[in-house]
């Protein structure tokens, strides 16, 4: 198998499977960072350049592609057959979409039981982390924000239609800004957009390597969640994955959340 999104390589090696070829290996360590990639990967250029003579030369019984290779479709298929899924479309739930997905493909590699099992694994452990999550906040939850930065004046917010949001809903957690559905459930904003989340928590994910840029900001060092000490980081886990990239998101926020409870706490025990 070759596979030529981030999403879908991700879905693939957690069924299990070894592809022989994916794009921008070192790209998706920063960014995905798990499942981990085994060192026999062979790397076949980027997402939506991807390399067709190495692609070629791997001689693979089938490609499969997203919608950013939807252009490239008939080229790929001179080298092999090809599949098709699209994750994300504002015409559909994206998370519900990338749980189809993942076990159609479980369907196509043989992996139907292992892909079940991991669903209701996920299940299970989102209800745990929730239960955590309850104790720590004597149940009433907080609502929050999740983003990432596009740089140290702009972020992406996740919003309707987006894997964080649908996490934050399975632990039971409202949205501290109500944003439009989106095809990839974000909305570009300014930072001084944010000053409306005058009593919410704000999370970002990592990586994100201006913290201390960001922190000589007058601007974000004025925002309500900032001052009243509402905010941290999210460890990586990319929001535009398959499945089970929504456990890695859940697990996440917990723990930057329970980070901010303990926090709290100590500040009201001082």
């Amino acid at each position: 198998i070759v596979v030529l999104n981030w999403d879908l390589a991700e879905q693939i090696l957690e069924l299990g499977v070894t592809p022989v070829g994916m794009p921008d290996i070192a790209g998706y360590k920063e960014w995905v960072s798990k499942p981990g990639v085994p060192a026999e990967v062979q790397d076949i250029g980027t997402r939506v350049e991807p390399n067709y003579e190495k692609i070629a030369a791997l001689k693979p019984d089938v490609i499969i592609f997203a919608s950013p290779q939807a252009d490239l479709q008939s080229k790929l298929e001179r080298i092999a057959p090809v599949l098709f899924y699209q994750t994300f479309s504002a015409s559909h739930d994206n998370a519900q979409a990338a749980i189809d997905n993942f076990l159609n493909l479980a369907g196509v590699v043989n992996r139907q039981e292992l892909a079940e099992h991991k669903l209701k694994a996920m299940a299970d452990k989102l209800g745990d982390v929730k239960q955590r999550l309850l104790l720590a906040y004597d149940g009433e939850l907080p609502k929050v924000t999740t983003m990432r930065f596009a740089s140290t004046t702009s972020v992406f917010l996740y919003g309707g239609n987006s894997m964080p949001e649908y996490a934050l809903k399975q632990l039971g957690i409202k949205p501290a800004l109500d944003l439009p559905v989106t095809q990839w459930g974000i909305v570009q904003k300014r930072i001084s957009d944010l000053h409306t989340i005058t009593d919410g928590t704000v999370l970002y994910f990592e990586p994100f390597d201006k913290k201390q840029a960001l922190s000589r900001s007058r601007l974000w060092q004025s925002m309500p969640f900032v001052r009243g000490k509402r905010v941290n980081s999210v460890a990586t886990s990319w929001s535009y994955g398959g499945a089970m990239s929504i456990q890695s998101i859940a697990e996440g926020i917990t723990e930057s959340l329970l980070a901010l409870a303990a926090k709290s706490n100590e500040m009201s025990a001082n």
